[in-house]
């Protein structure tokens, strides 16, 4: 049987490679294949078959069409990206940032449309409020929705987190969390977003990058869920120096809701090593050192310079933790990284029969075999 060879452009090859910002080698290898063999693919030396060539759509973190293009268009991100670094914003995004965009639309669009199936209603918030509202309204009216009180806070900030993400969900809000896109990537940049969120009226998303230092990621939520709050999607990086006018306000009402500033103030006591207020005040709130750093930083409690030293270690501490033998399941893993609302809903309906295998596979992102395992895994 004839080799049947797919008919790409192959500049198109070295525009996505480009795009996934990797030299020659480093495909080569995640391809398995010759540095040469690659650079023929590009020069249109070499013909590559259909498979090779899916496979190198898979690697470059591209559709398989974008192969067979005759001319690019500028790829705008499709929510508002919001990031700065020293108060410039970032207009190059990766591969993987886009690619994990499309990857939770894709999701949420087919939970809306479950939604809308069900006749579920549309969410209470998002329209009551906007980028000039008080950072007190917007920070009670969450706690009220949320029925979250004071007495509610027990335990470390780990158990706090879960609690919120529970009752977050509850309110019909989908919060998926990913480190990387899987066994052949690398992990998501923190450098390049910490989180985002996708407002729709029915089914919103809030995205938290896993790759983070777990003790931001307690910040990260509730920022994200203010962009949800006041209706506007967007991509963060959760900068100190942010000027936009919905990151400032953002940081703003994730800091007051977290460690209100008349408390944070009233407990901190002046003493030779300012350190020594972060234990007293861990068990106070029930939230991460990390939080309560940089809401002493923007309480002027702390100069920037103990700010970035403090959270500087905590990420060194992260990298240099031991590593445990072992690890969650692959079942286990997938069931922390998607939304428990969202993941329940297409396995349920992947097993009524209602949606085909195959199809729920393709939307979780895991094989149409591996969806049973995953159904006892979320007790479904």
């Amino acid at each position: 049987m004839a080799t049947e060879y797919a008919q790409i452009k192959p500049e198109n090859i070295r525009w996505a490679r480009e795009r996934a910002q990797l030299d020659i080698s480093v495909l080569a290898k995640k391809l398995n294949i010759t540095d040469e063999k690659l650079l023929g693919w590009e020069s249109g030396k070499d013909k590559i078959t259909f498979k090779q060539a899916q496979k190198l759509a898979d690697r470059l973190l591209i559709p398989f069409a974008y192969l067979f293009l005759n001319h690019f268009h500028d790829e705008p991100l499709p929510i508002p990206d919001l990031r700065t670094i020293e108060n410039q914003g970032i207009y190059v995004a990766s591969a993987e940032l886009r690619k994990i965009i499309a990857n939770i639309q894709e999701q949420q669009q087919w939970y809306k449309d479950y939604c809308i199936a069900q006749g579920f209603t549309q969410i209470k918030f998002g329209k009551q409020f906007n980028l000039e509202s008080p950072v007190a309204d917007i920070v009670a009216d969450m706690r009220s929705q949320l029925n979250m009180r004071n007495s509610q806070r027990k335990g470390s900030w780990e158990y706090f987190l879960r609690l919120l993400i529970k009752k977050i969900e509850a309110l019909g809000i989908l919060v998926m969390r990913q480190g990387d896109l899987g066994h052949h990537s690398k992990p998501l940049s923190v450098d390049e977003f910490r989180g985002f969120a996708i407002f729709d009226e029915v089914a919103p998303v809030i995205f938290i990058n896993q790759a983070d230092v777990p003790s931001a990621r307690l910040f990260t939520l509730i920022h994200e869920l203010a962009h949800i709050w006041i209706g506007q999607s967007g991509i963060s990086d959760m900068s100190v120096q942010a000027d936009q006018k919905a990151e400032v306000l953002c940081n703003a009402v994730a800091a007051e809701f977290l460690v209100p500033a008349d408390e944070m103030l009233s407990r901190w006591r002046e003493c030779d090593n300012w350190q020594d207020n972060l234990p007293p005040l861990k068990s106070f709130f029930h939230v991460s050192e990390w939080v309560l750093v940089r809401r002493a930083l923007t309480l002027d409690l702390i100069e920037g310079t103990a700010y970035i030293r403090y959270t500087n270690k905590l990420k060194q501490d992260y990298i240099n933790r031991p590593k445990q033998a072992g690890g969650p399941t692959y079942y286990l893993t997938r069931k922390s990284q998607l939304s428990e609302r969202f993941s329940r809903a297409i396995v349920a309906e992947a097993l009524s029969g209602r949606i085909l295998l195959r199809d729920a596979g393709h939307i979780l992102k895991m094989k149409p075999n591996n969806i049973v395992k995953f159904a006892k895994e979320l007790g479904v």
